[in-house]
This record gives structure tokens, C-alpha cells and sequence, in this order.
């Protein structure tokens, strides 16, 4: 589902990657640029979606990092024309652990927005000077963008964070397996009300980021599925040998004199 991706350079460790689709988004952010201003149009769209894109890097990387502190490795960190996508292999069960690795991506937008909005100068006081805007202005747009990203992810639809979170949150009740379940099944709802909302306002980006959250979403939860199998399978391959073990024991006949 996510191949035909372009490696770019490794930070760390992390390989960061590009899906093809993301070169799509860039020529056709180039285009509507060109065709509202000319080249420095092009230029200007092309930078801002660069830094955009950039802080989609920083919040994957509050995860990514966190992630590597609980001894998690992270093999890439892939770059989507609707965002980017941390892969682990394998995250802890234990929600305190889940938690923190979850809110260290929101944490990073808030802390980047909170930074731009005491450096930046107040909207009232930013005239616009014409059709590309200032770097004024493309920096108060970026803070929007940033808060926009930290509360957008909260939304409690799996695997999103906030889906995250809320599985954490039933993990400390409930089988791991059985909160990935609800989280799941939460998120799906959510996807479906977010497609609606996106249909209704005209936004089909949105449309295409909830449908991708909806499927990915089920995909997690179905290896989930297959880990927990995986797992009880196993356990019943040591108790038998360990109970194999025992019974020969008991029939060895005892040592002589």
C-alpha cells in the first residue's frame, strides 16, 4: 500500500522517505504559485509548503525519538502528500510508555506555534502588501498550521494520537487487544462523520485523509489481531514442552547407589 517511496537522507538513524505521491503535491502546489504570481509565486509556495512539510518531519520526530528512549527502533519516517507516517517496529503495551510517546508529536506543533506566536508581531499590526504574502505573514500562517496539526491529531480516530491515547487509555482496563478493538472501532466512526464534514465543506484532501486513516486504522488493529495469535501460540508451545519436560522427569527412574 505505501511503496514506490524515495529515500532521501537518515537523521540519526531514520531514513526519511518520500512517497511518489508527494512529488505530485509539489508540482501542483508549484503550479497554483506560478499561476497567482508567476516564479517568485512558484518559489514562494514551494517554501512555505517546504516549511510546512518540515514540521511535519519535527512532530514525527517527537515520536520517533521518544519511541527510541523505550528502546523502540524506527526504521523510516515516510512523507505522504496528507502528512507523514513514523514507522516502529513495534510499540510498548504498557500505556504510561504509549502515552508519552503519542503526545511528544502534538507537543512539538504547540511548542513551535507558542514560539512563533511570542515572536511574531500581532495579525493586526501584519499588512498585506500584495499578492505574495510577507515572510510576516508566511510565518503567522505557519503557527496557524502548527496549532491546526497539534489539535488535529488529537482527534480520537485510530491510529491517529488521539486514537493512540484513547487506547492507552482502555488498555489500563481492558485487554490490549480488546482497546485496540474499541480504539478502532472509534476512529472508523470518526473517519466516517470527518468524510462527511469533508464532502460538505468541498475539501477533498480531507475526504482522502479519512479514508486513508479509516483503512490504515483497520490494518493496525488486524496485526494486532495476528501478534496476539502469534503470542498465544507460542505460550502454548513453552507450556507443552515445559509440561513435556515434567512428565519425563517424573518417569526417569531414580538414580542408583
Amino acid at each position: 500500500m505505501l511503496g514506490w517511496s524515495i529515500n532521501l537522507f537518515r537523521v540519526g538513524g531514520i531514513q526519511l522517505a518520500v512517497h511518489f505521491s508527494f512529488l505530485l503535491l509539489l508540482a501542483v502546489n508549484a503550479f497554483d504559485g506560478y499561476a497567482d504570481a508567476g516564479w517568485p509565486g512558484l518559489w514562494w509556495s514551494t517554501a512555505v509548503l517546504a516549511a510546512f512539510f518540515g514540521c511535519v518531519v519535527l512532530h514525527e520526530f517527537g515520536h520517533c525519538l521518544t519511541a527510541i528512549r523505550f528502546g523502540v527502533r524506527v526504521p523510516r519516517i515516510l512523507l505522504l502528500p496528507i502528512g507523514g507516517m513514523a514507522e516502529f517496529d513495534g510499540l510498548p503495551r504498557e500505556p504510561r510508555r504509549e502515552v508519552l510517546i503519542t503526545v511528544a508529536g502534538p507537543a512539538v506543533n504547540f511548542v513551535i506555534a507558542g514560539l512563533l506566536w511570542l515572536l511574531l508581531p500581532a495579525p493586526a499590526a501584519v499588512e498585506s502588501t500584495g499578492a505574495i504574502p510577507t515572510l510576516t505573514e508566511s510565518l503567522h500562517l505557519l503557527m496557524n498550521w502548527n496549532l491546526a496539526m497539534g489539535l488535529f491529531n488529537l482527534l480520537p480516530a485510530f491510529p491517529m494520537d488521539g486514537g493512540r491515547l484513547l487506547r492507552a487509555s482502555l488498555a489500563t482496563r481492558l485487554p490490549y487487544l480488546r482497546a485496540t478493538f474499541w480504539a478502532a472501532t472509534c476512529g472508523k466512526v470518526m473517519c466516517v462523520l470527518g468524510v462527511a464534514a469533508a464532502l460538505w465543506l468541498g475539501e477533498p484532501l480531507l475526504v482522502v485523509l479519512f479514508v486513508f486513516i479509516f483503512i490504515v486504522g483497520e490494518m493496525e488493529y488486524r496485526a494486532a489481531q495476528r501478534r496476539e495469535r502469534d503470542d498465544a501460540h507460542w505460550r502454548e508451545v513453552i507450556a507443552r514442552r515445559f509440561a513435556a519436560a515434567g512428565t519425563d522427569a517424573d518417569r526417569a527412574p531414580p538414580a542408583g547407589p
